[in-house]
C-alpha cells in the first residue's frame, strides 16, 4: 500500500496573516491545492507574482484518482518544471485496443508521427503528480519566489467588490481575514466557492455508476488501453483496463443505475468482480475503490468579476477521455499569462473575458466529446444498443465502421478557432494544424525541441523569412526565433508549420497558442495582431 498520501506535505504553521491588525491584501490568492491550484500558483510565482495557496487538507489526494496525462498537459507542465519527472516515474503508452465480448475489434495508435519530445500519453498516479508539484513550489521557494502553501487553512466565506476579494478562513487555531487582488477557485468538482457565490452547473448527469478499482498485482497484459464493451465477466457492461506505474492497474467496471454505492464499494463485493475478470488464480490487493457518475457539466462562466474558476470547479466531464485534469490544465495555462499582463497594466481587464470565451469553447468541445463517448458505450434504449453492436461487429473487418467506435475519445488539445484574439489567417498555403487558434505542434531542432524555446513569452517564429530580432509593442517585447527548413532533416518543421508556403512568419502567444501567421513579416500587421492578441484592439 503506498503511504504517501498519508503525509502532510504542507503542514499547517501560524501565518502572520492571522496576527495582522488589519486583513492583508495579497496580489493572487489560489483556493485549493491539487494539481490544477499548484499549476497555477507556480506559473504565476515563476514570473515574479506573489502568490498564497489556501487548502483544507495538508497533504495529497488519496488514491491514484487522475491516471492519464496527454501530451500537450506534458508540454505544460515542462515548462512549469516537472514535465520530464511525470515522463520518467510514469508508463508511457499510445496504442489502445477495442474488445466486444472475447474479441479484439481493432486497435489504434495515438502517435503514429514522430518528432516529439513527450509521449502521446502517460500513466501517473495523481499522488505522484500533486508530490512532483509541491517538490516544485519548494524549489521556487528556495530560490526565493513569492509562493506559499497554507495547509489547514479552509475558506469558510468570500465576500467580493469591484477591486478585491475578501477571504474568512478557518485554521486549526482560530480563523482570521485576508484580501486578494484576484481569486482563482481551483476547488473540485464540489467546489466550496462555487457554492459560497451561489452559483452551479449546467448540463446532464447520466443514469450510470463505474466502479473504479486500483489494484496492486504482477501481471504480464501489455502496456496498452485496453476497453471491452459488454465482456464475459461483466455482461452487458463495460470494462477498461490502465498500467500505472508500482505494479498498480487501474480497473473501470460499469455497474449500472440501480444499486447501492455504499455496498459495491465494499471488500466482499468488489474482489468476487476483479476475480471475473483476472481470473481466480490472481493474486492481487485493493489499493483504492470508488465509485462514480457520468457527469457532462459547466458552469455558465468561468469569470465573475475578481473570482476566476478553473478545472474541475470551472467543468466536470466523464473520466472516459481523459479530461478531467488534462482540460484543467490548459485552463490555467490559458489564464495566467493574461492575467499578468493584467496586473502589469500591460493589457486591459477585458482581456480577461478571453478566458471565458477560449476556455468555455474548450469545456463545450470536451463535454460534446464525452457525452458521444457516454451515450455509445451506454446506450439508452434496445435500439441504440442494437446499432452500436452493429457498430462494433463491422468495425473487426472493415475500416469504415472504426472511426464511429468510441471507448472515450482521448484528449486533444483545444483550437480557439473564432477567438477575438486571433489575427485571420494570412498564409494561404499554410497547414490548417497551425492556423490561428491552434496550439503549436514540436518540432525537432537539432539536439533539442521547438516548443521550450516558445514558453512563457511571446515569440515571432520565423521560417525562412526576414523580420527584425525583436520590437515592442505597448509595453510588451516580442523576441524573435528564426528557423529554416535548410535545416529539417526530418521535415517536421515545413509539414507543420510551412505546408506548400514558401516562407512564413508567426506570432506565438506565451501559452504556444498561434496569434496570427502570414508569409512575410508586416510590421504593422504584426503589432495589430500582438493588440489584438494582448485584447487592446478588437476584430474588425
Amino acid at each position: 500500500m503506498n503511504k504517501i498520501f498519508e503525509v502532510p506535505l504542507y503542514a499547517y504553521e501560524r501565518s502572520p496573516d492571522q496576527d495582522a491588525p488589519t486583513p492583508v491584501r495579497h496580489p493572487v490568492i489560489v483556493i485549493g491545492a491539487g494539481p490544477i491550484g499548484l499549476a497555477a500558483a507556480i506559473d504565476l510565482a515563476q514570473n515574479d507574482t506573489p502568490v498564497v495557496v489556501l487548502d483544507d487538507n495538508d497533504k495529497v489526494s488519496f488514491g491514484s484518482r487522475a491516471i492519464c496525462f496527454a501530451k500537450r498537459p506534458l508540454e505544460i507542465l515542462d515548462r512549469l518544471g516537472c514535465g520530464h519527472e511525470m515522463v520518467e516515474k510514469g508508463v508511457e503508452w499510445d496504442l489502445g485496443k477495442v474488445f466486444f465480448d472475447d474479441r479484439q475489434v481493432y486497435e489504434f495508435d495515438l502517435l503514429p508521427e514522430e518528432g516529439h519530445e513527450f509521449p502521446a500519453f502517460i500513466n501517473l498516479q495523481q499522488y505522484y503528480f500533486e508530490e512532483y508539484l509541491v517538490n516544485r513550489v519548494r524549489a521556487l521557494q528556495a530560490q526565493g519566489k513569492p509562493i506559499e502553501i497554507r495547509g489547514k487553512n479552509k475558506v469558510e466565506a468570500i465576500g467580493t467588490h469591484d477591486d478585491h476579494v475578501t477571504l474568512e478562513v478557518q485554521t486549526p487555531e482560530d480563523s482570521y481575514v485576508i484580501e486578494a487582488d484576484w481569486l482563482i477557485a481551483c476547488d473540485g468538482a464540489n467546489s466550496p466557492t462555487r457554492r459560497m457565490l451561489g452559483l452551479d452547473f449546467v448540463g446532464r448527469v447520466f443514469e450510470d455508476n463505474f466502479l473504479i478499482a486500483d489494484v496492486i498485482m504482477e501481471a504480464d497484459f501489455p502496456t496498452e488501453r485496453w476497453f471491452w464493451f459488454d465482456p464475459p465477466f461483466n455482461r452487458g457492461q463495460s470494462a477498461l483496463l490502465h498500467k500505472q506505474p508500482d505494479g498498480v492497474w487501474r480497473i473501470d467496471l460499469q455497474l449500472g443505475w440501480d444499486i447501492d454505492k455504499e455496498e459495491e464499494k465494499k471488500p466482499e463485493n468488489v474482489i468476487p468482480r476483479l476475480k471475473a475478470m483476472l481470473g481466480e488464480d490472481v493474486e492481487f490487493e485493493l489499493e483504492w475503490v470508488s465509485i462514480y457518475t457520468f457527469q457532462c457539466r459547466r458552469m455558465e462562466e468561468f469569470r465573475h468579476g475578481r473570482v476566476i474558476f478553473a478545472g474541475d470547479a470551472a467543468h466536470q466531464v466523464s473520466p472516459f477521455g481523459a479530461r478531467g485534469a488534462n482540460s484543467g490544465l490548459q485552463d490555467t495555462d490559458n489564464l495566467i499569462w493574461k492575467l499578468q499582463l493584467v496586473m502589469d497594466d500591460k493589457a486591459p481587464e477585458s482581456l480577461l473575458d478571453s478566458y471565458d470565451i477560449e476556455r468555455i469553447h474548450g469545456a463545450d468541445e470536451n463535454i460534446l466529446n464525452s457525452t458521444r463517448s457516454t451515450d455509445f458505450i451506454t446506450p439508452k434504449s434496445e435500439i441504440s444498443r442494437t446499432l452500436r453492436d452493429a457498430v462494433l461487429d463491422l468495425a473487426e473487418e472493415y475500416q469504415f465502421a472504426r472511426p464511429l467506435v468510441n471507448s472515450g475519445r482521448l484528449s486533444v488539445p483545444c483550437t480557439y478557432d473564432g477567438s477575438p484574439l486571433n489575427t485571420a489567417d494570412a498564409l494561404e498555403q499554410g497547414p490548417a494544424r497551425t492556423r490561428p487558434g491552434s496550439p503549436c505542434p514540436d518540432v525537432p531542432l537539432g539536439d533539442g525541441f521547438l516548443l521550450p524555446k516558445l514558453a512563457g513569452k511571446f515569440t515571432l517564429l520565423t521560417i525562412d523569412a526576414e523580420a527584425p530580432d525583436s520590437f515592442e509593442e505597448s509595453g510588451i517585447e516580442v523576441t524573435r526565433l528564426a528557423l529554416s527548413v535548410k535545416d529539417d532533416k526530418t521535415l517536421a518543421l515545413k509539414q507543420r508549420y510551412l505546408g506548400a508556403a514558401p516562407s512564413a512568419v508567426y506570432l506565438i502567444r506565451p501559452d504556444q497558442h498561434v496569434a496570427a501567421r502570414r508569409e512575410s513579416w508586416n510590421e504593422n500587421i504584426f503589432r495589430a495582431a500582438l493588440r489584438r492578441a494582448t485584447g487592446q484592439e478588437q476584430q474588425k
